[in-house]
Protein backbone atom coordinates (compact mmCIF):
# COMPACT_ATOMS: atom_id res chain seq x y z
CA UNK A 1 0.00 0.00 0.00
CA UNK A 2 1.52 3.35 -0.96
CA UNK A 3 1.32 6.27 1.42
CA UNK A 4 -1.25 8.24 -0.58
CA UNK A 5 -3.71 5.35 -0.74
CA UNK A 6 -3.02 4.50 2.88
CA UNK A 7 -3.96 8.03 3.95
CA UNK A 8 -7.20 7.86 1.97
CA UNK A 9 -8.24 4.53 3.45
CA UNK A 10 -7.76 5.06 7.17
CA UNK A 11 -10.21 5.37 10.02
CA UNK A 12 -9.97 8.67 11.87
CA UNK A 13 -8.47 7.90 15.28
CA UNK A 14 -8.00 10.97 17.53
CA UNK A 15 -5.47 9.10 19.69
CA UNK A 16 -3.02 9.17 16.76
CA UNK A 17 -2.44 12.85 17.48
CA UNK A 18 -1.49 12.32 21.11
CA UNK A 19 2.12 12.61 22.19
CA UNK A 20 2.38 9.16 23.78
CA UNK A 21 1.10 7.38 20.68
CA UNK A 22 3.47 9.30 18.41
CA UNK A 23 6.38 8.51 20.72
CA UNK A 24 5.48 4.81 20.84
CA UNK A 25 5.16 4.63 17.05
CA UNK A 26 8.54 6.34 16.71
CA UNK A 27 10.19 3.87 19.07
CA UNK A 28 8.74 0.92 17.16
CA UNK A 29 9.81 2.35 13.81
CA UNK A 30 13.32 3.11 15.05
CA UNK A 31 13.56 -0.43 16.39
CA UNK A 32 12.68 -1.69 12.88
CA UNK A 33 9.47 -3.34 14.07
CA UNK A 34 7.39 -3.73 10.93
CA UNK A 35 3.78 -2.64 10.66
CA UNK A 36 2.90 -6.18 9.61
CA UNK A 37 4.43 -7.60 12.79
CA UNK A 38 2.38 -5.17 14.86
CA UNK A 39 -0.76 -6.32 13.03
CA UNK A 40 0.05 -9.92 13.91
CA UNK A 41 0.70 -8.93 17.52
CA UNK A 42 -2.86 -7.63 17.59
CA UNK A 43 -4.12 -11.09 16.63
CA UNK A 44 -2.05 -12.65 19.43
CA UNK A 45 -3.59 -10.18 21.90
CA UNK A 46 -7.06 -11.03 20.56
CA UNK A 47 -6.41 -14.77 20.96
CA UNK A 48 -5.25 -14.27 24.54
CA UNK A 49 -8.30 -12.09 25.20
CA UNK A 50 -10.56 -14.83 23.85
CA UNK A 51 -8.87 -17.34 26.15
CA UNK A 52 -9.29 -15.06 29.17
CA UNK A 53 -12.96 -14.47 28.30
CA UNK A 54 -13.66 -18.19 27.97
CA UNK A 55 -11.80 -18.87 31.22
CA UNK A 56 -14.26 -16.70 33.17
CA UNK A 57 -16.93 -19.39 32.70
CA UNK A 58 -14.81 -21.97 34.53
CA UNK A 59 -13.57 -19.63 37.25
CA UNK A 60 -15.21 -17.93 40.22
CA UNK A 61 -14.34 -15.36 42.84
CA UNK A 62 -11.06 -13.48 42.54
CA UNK A 63 -9.66 -15.61 39.66
CA UNK A 64 -12.73 -14.83 37.58
CA UNK A 65 -12.32 -11.10 38.26
CA UNK A 66 -8.67 -11.34 37.21
CA UNK A 67 -9.67 -12.99 33.93
CA UNK A 68 -12.22 -10.23 33.25
CA UNK A 69 -9.64 -7.50 33.84
CA UNK A 70 -7.02 -9.33 31.77
CA UNK A 71 -9.49 -9.76 28.91
CA UNK A 72 -10.32 -6.05 28.91
CA UNK A 73 -6.63 -5.10 28.89
CA UNK A 74 -5.90 -7.51 26.05
CA UNK A 75 -8.79 -6.18 23.96
CA UNK A 76 -7.35 -2.71 24.53
CA UNK A 77 -3.95 -4.01 23.44
CA UNK A 78 -5.53 -5.30 20.23
CA UNK A 79 -6.89 -1.80 19.53
CA UNK A 80 -3.50 -0.26 20.32
CA UNK A 81 -1.83 -2.58 17.81
CA UNK A 82 -4.48 -1.65 15.22
CA UNK A 83 -3.60 2.00 15.67
CA UNK A 84 0.18 1.62 15.80
CA UNK A 85 0.50 -0.57 12.70
CA UNK A 86 -1.01 2.20 10.58
CA UNK A 87 1.10 4.88 12.23
CA UNK A 88 4.32 2.95 11.66
CA UNK A 89 3.34 2.17 8.06
CA UNK A 90 2.18 5.64 7.06
CA UNK A 91 3.79 8.25 9.30
CA UNK A 92 7.13 6.43 9.31
CA UNK A 93 7.09 5.25 5.71
CA UNK A 94 7.23 1.54 6.50
CA UNK A 95 4.27 0.44 4.39
CA UNK A 96 4.86 -2.79 2.48
CA UNK A 97 3.36 -4.18 -0.75
CA UNK A 98 1.33 -6.66 1.31
CA UNK A 99 0.44 -4.13 4.00
CA UNK A 100 -3.21 -3.93 2.94
CA UNK A 101 -3.59 -7.67 3.51
CA UNK A 102 -2.01 -7.44 6.95
CA UNK A 103 -4.22 -4.46 7.72
CA UNK A 104 -7.48 -6.24 6.89
CA UNK A 105 -7.16 -9.99 7.48
CA UNK A 106 -5.68 -9.96 11.02
CA UNK A 107 -8.33 -7.42 12.01
CA UNK A 108 -11.12 -9.75 10.94
CA UNK A 109 -9.51 -12.70 12.73
CA UNK A 110 -9.22 -10.59 15.88
CA UNK A 111 -12.92 -9.69 15.73
CA UNK A 112 -13.87 -13.36 15.37
CA UNK A 113 -11.65 -14.39 18.28
CA UNK A 114 -12.76 -11.71 20.73
CA UNK A 115 -16.49 -11.78 20.01
CA UNK A 116 -16.55 -15.55 19.71
CA UNK A 117 -14.64 -15.85 22.98
CA UNK A 118 -17.09 -13.45 24.64
CA UNK A 119 -19.89 -15.83 23.70
CA UNK A 120 -18.23 -18.51 25.82
CA UNK A 121 -17.58 -16.22 28.79
CA UNK A 122 -19.43 -16.29 32.10
CA UNK A 123 -22.92 -14.97 31.42
CA UNK A 124 -22.29 -15.03 27.69
CA UNK A 125 -24.28 -16.79 24.99
CA UNK A 126 -22.55 -18.84 22.31
CA UNK A 127 -25.04 -18.02 19.54
CA UNK A 128 -24.92 -14.33 20.35
CA UNK A 129 -21.12 -14.53 20.20
CA UNK A 130 -21.30 -16.09 16.76
CA UNK A 131 -23.88 -13.53 15.63
CA UNK A 132 -21.81 -10.61 16.88
CA UNK A 133 -18.66 -11.99 15.24
CA UNK A 134 -20.38 -12.65 11.90
CA UNK A 135 -22.10 -9.27 11.68
CA UNK A 136 -18.92 -7.47 12.77
CA UNK A 137 -16.93 -9.10 9.98
CA UNK A 138 -19.73 -8.34 7.53
CA UNK A 139 -19.51 -4.61 8.28
CA UNK A 140 -15.88 -4.72 7.15
CA UNK A 141 -16.80 -6.81 4.09
CA UNK A 142 -19.31 -4.17 3.00
CA UNK A 143 -16.71 -1.41 3.41
CA UNK A 144 -14.18 -3.29 1.28
CA UNK A 145 -16.79 -4.33 -1.29
CA UNK A 146 -18.04 -0.76 -1.64
CA UNK A 147 -14.51 0.52 -2.15
CA UNK A 148 -13.88 -2.14 -4.80
CA UNK A 149 -16.69 -0.72 -6.95
CA UNK A 150 -15.60 2.89 -6.60
CA UNK A 151 -17.24 4.16 -3.42
CA UNK A 152 -15.05 5.63 -0.67
CA UNK A 153 -14.22 3.56 2.39
CA UNK A 154 -16.94 4.07 4.99
CA UNK A 155 -15.85 3.56 8.59
CA UNK A 156 -19.10 4.99 9.95
CA UNK A 157 -22.20 3.49 11.47
CA UNK A 158 -23.26 3.03 15.09
CA UNK A 159 -21.25 -0.16 15.62
CA UNK A 160 -17.90 0.28 13.92
CA UNK A 161 -14.85 -1.51 15.38
CA UNK A 162 -13.99 1.07 18.08
CA UNK A 163 -17.53 0.97 19.45
CA UNK A 164 -17.67 -2.84 19.41
CA UNK A 165 -14.44 -3.13 21.32
CA UNK A 166 -15.39 -0.29 23.68
CA UNK A 167 -18.53 -2.21 24.66
CA UNK A 168 -16.53 -5.38 25.33
CA UNK A 169 -13.90 -3.47 27.33
CA UNK A 170 -16.54 -1.65 29.37
CA UNK A 171 -18.32 -4.93 30.09
CA UNK A 172 -15.07 -6.60 31.17
CA UNK A 173 -14.16 -3.64 33.37
CA UNK A 174 -17.54 -3.64 35.09
CA UNK A 175 -17.52 -7.39 35.67
CA UNK A 176 -13.91 -7.31 36.80
CA UNK A 177 -14.08 -4.43 39.25
CA UNK A 178 -17.54 -4.82 40.79
CA UNK A 179 -18.84 -7.38 43.32
CA UNK A 180 -20.54 -10.48 41.98
CA UNK A 181 -23.82 -9.35 43.56
CA UNK A 182 -23.84 -6.40 41.16
CA UNK A 183 -23.70 -8.61 38.06
CA UNK A 184 -27.14 -8.84 36.40
CA UNK A 185 -28.69 -12.12 35.31
CA UNK A 186 -31.40 -12.48 32.69
CA UNK A 187 -33.93 -15.29 32.27
CA UNK A 188 -34.02 -18.79 33.64
CA UNK A 189 -30.75 -19.68 31.89
CA UNK A 190 -28.96 -16.96 33.85
CA UNK A 191 -27.36 -15.14 30.95
CA UNK A 192 -25.43 -12.10 32.06
CA UNK A 193 -24.13 -8.72 31.04
CA UNK A 194 -21.88 -10.09 28.31
CA UNK A 195 -24.84 -11.71 26.57
CA UNK A 196 -26.58 -8.34 26.55
CA UNK A 197 -23.43 -6.68 25.22
CA UNK A 198 -23.16 -9.21 22.39
CA UNK A 199 -26.82 -8.72 21.47
CA UNK A 200 -26.26 -4.95 21.27
CA UNK A 201 -23.14 -5.46 19.14
CA UNK A 202 -24.93 -7.83 16.77
CA UNK A 203 -27.96 -5.56 16.31
CA UNK A 204 -25.79 -2.47 16.01
CA UNK A 205 -23.61 -4.19 13.42
CA UNK A 206 -26.69 -5.02 11.32
CA UNK A 207 -27.66 -1.34 11.40
CA UNK A 208 -24.08 -0.41 10.49
CA UNK A 209 -24.22 -2.73 7.48
CA UNK A 210 -27.42 -1.09 6.27
CA UNK A 211 -26.00 2.41 6.77
CA UNK A 212 -22.82 1.59 4.84
CA UNK A 213 -24.71 0.02 1.94
CA UNK A 214 -26.95 3.10 1.73
CA UNK A 215 -23.97 5.46 1.76
CA UNK A 216 -22.22 3.48 -0.97
CA UNK A 217 -25.36 3.35 -3.13
CA UNK A 218 -25.93 7.10 -2.73
CA UNK A 219 -22.33 7.83 -3.73
CA UNK A 220 -22.40 5.54 -6.76
CA UNK A 221 -25.75 6.91 -7.94
CA UNK A 222 -24.54 10.49 -7.54
CA UNK A 223 -21.33 9.81 -9.46
CA UNK A 224 -22.68 7.51 -12.18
Amino acid sequence: MNQESAHSDRRHVPARDLGWSKSLARLLAQANVSANAISLAGVVAAALAAGALAATRQASGIPQHIFWVAAGLLVGTRLLCNMLDGMVAVEWGKASPVGALYNEIPDRVADLLILGGAGFSAGGHELLGYAAAFTAVFTAYIRVAARSVGAPSDFGGPMAKPMRMAIVIACCAYLGFTPDDWHPRFGAAGYGLMALALAIIALGSVVTCIVRVRHAAQYLNANA
